[in-house]
């Protein structure tokens, strides 16, 4: 039987960016909330959790062997098996005494898995959309990435609040909802091996000796830093998101801390309604109406309100925390601010990262886009708990907005082809 080399991209676009999106979640966003509850202070939990953004820096390393060995299919359904297998040992270890230790490790396992599937499934868009639809299908991607970042703040969260109510241990309430998602990456794994599609472009890469396999490694990344208006680029990619980088890593804690300590006091449901209904519903509508406003009119066009509206609704935190405000209602509709600005301006982002792949190397430059991308979000995070236990919630979320200013600066000086992402430049 002859094997598909296409298929409807909304068969495989949502479920794989999904997938793409849980493992990350777990590793950045939701440990984040589970070591809290877990009663682990603010500036531990910002240190080894952006320790953990160390794979996606480094993933350029090893992007050249996802390249050249075997088929971006191969990797991807691969590692959606090991991050299955990383999500049982973290289950596995929480009602442990040392379990802080033991469940780092096999968060570690996580994110390398997950930053390897990351090279395979960016390739594996590129490879299998003409670059119309990669402009129409960025919200999309982006939307469900972000869709399953929220659901493991909502669903997931939310679970695991009902678990602390009927275990009675917050330690078994998360193991036991972590064996829950390990049994859905299972799941994940299973439709994707009968799901994509065969690009004709994604050829098996073997037979290549280590020579070779060197060369192409050197050829990749000297290529890439030959790119016209490189420096600049890359400035952009690493300040672009200060502000977010600080603030993803104190969201949760802020909202889930009592309000003696300048937090919110939500209950660990609460943010998962927050975050898993309302703000699912914001972050879908905006990422959608920014894939389409591209492919209409270019990103160029775009890029000024995009990048406006990533940052400023941030405000909404600032308000949050010197007002701490205790009815949900206002909480709710601050994050839906929110996160429709977020979703609405990461379009921009991420398309200009597959702009400034574009090339024979697309695969292994897109990794070294998103390699910068980690490495802006890794170390401003590893201070953030820090600053923030130094000056308190108020002032943290006021030197958030003030690490946004860079990046307003930056895009002034981004050259981008006014015809990039229409339906012109397929």
């Amino acid at each position: 039987m002859k094997k598909p080399t296409t298929r409807n991209a909304w068969a495989w676009i949502p479920s794989l960016y999904f997938a793409e999106g849980l493992p990350y979640v777990f590793v950045m966003t939701v440990s984040v909330i589970m070591y809290k509850r877990l009663d682990i202070s603010n500036t531990d939990i910002a240190l080894y959790t952006s320790w953990l953004y160390l794979p996606w820096v480094i993933k350029p390393i090893w992007s050249p062997i996802v390249d050249n060995l075997k088929t971006k299919r191969f990797w991807i359904i691969s590692m959606q098996l090991l991050v299955g297998g990383a999500l049982a040992g973290v289950a596995f270890t929480l009602p442990m005494s040392n379990f802080f230790q033991y469940s780092l490790a096999f968060l570690w396992l996580m994110a390398f898995s997950s930053a390897t599937h990351d090279i395979a499934a960016d390739g594996f868009y590129m490879l299998g959309l003409s670059k119309h639809d990669q402009a129409f299908f960025v919200g999309i991607r982006n939307t469900f990435y972000r869709f399953a970042m929220l659901a493991g703040q909502g669903p997931l969260v939310i679970l695991a609040g009902q678990m602390e109510n009927i275990a009675e241990k917050t330690s078994w309430a998360w193991s036991i909802t972590f064996f829950i998602f390990a049994a859905l990456f299972a799941a994940f794994f299973l439709w994707h091996l009968f799901i994509l599609p065969y690009p004709t472009s994604d050829e098996k890469r073997g037979g290549k000796n280590i020579k070779e396999v060197i060369a192409d490694f050197v050829d990749t990344f000297a290529s890439f830093f030959k790119k016209e208006g490189i420096g600049v680029a890359l400035i952009f990619i690493l300040v672009f998101r200060l502000g977010e980088a600080q603030l993803v890593k104190l969201a949760s804690p802020f909202l889930l801390d009592d309000p003696t300590q300048g937090g919110l006091g939500l209950t660990t449901s609460n943010i998962g309604f927050v975050y898993g209904t309302a703000g699912i519903i914001a972050l879908t509508l905006g990422g959608i109406l920014g894939g389409v406003a591209v492919a209409r009119h270019g990103m160029k066009k775009w890029l000024w309100p995009m990048v406006l509206a990533m940052n400023l609704p941030n405000l909404v935190y600032v308000f949050l925390a010197f007002t701490q405000t205790q009815s949900l209602t206002v909480i709710t509709a601050s994050v839906v601010v929110e996160q429709f600005g977020y979703g609405f301006g990461f379009t921009a982002y991420m398309l200009y990262m597959i702009y400034l792949s574009e090339g024979k190397h697309k695969t292994a430059h897109y990794a070294l886009c998103t390699g910068f991308m980690a490495l802006g979000m890794m170390l401003p995070g590893m201070v953030s708990g820090w600053i923030q236990e130094l000056i308190g919630y108020k002032y943290f979320f006021v030197w958030v907005m003030l690490c946004t200013i860079p990046g307003f600066i930056i895009i002034n000086f981004l050259k981008i082809d006014p015809k990039f992402g229409t339906k012109e430049n397929k």
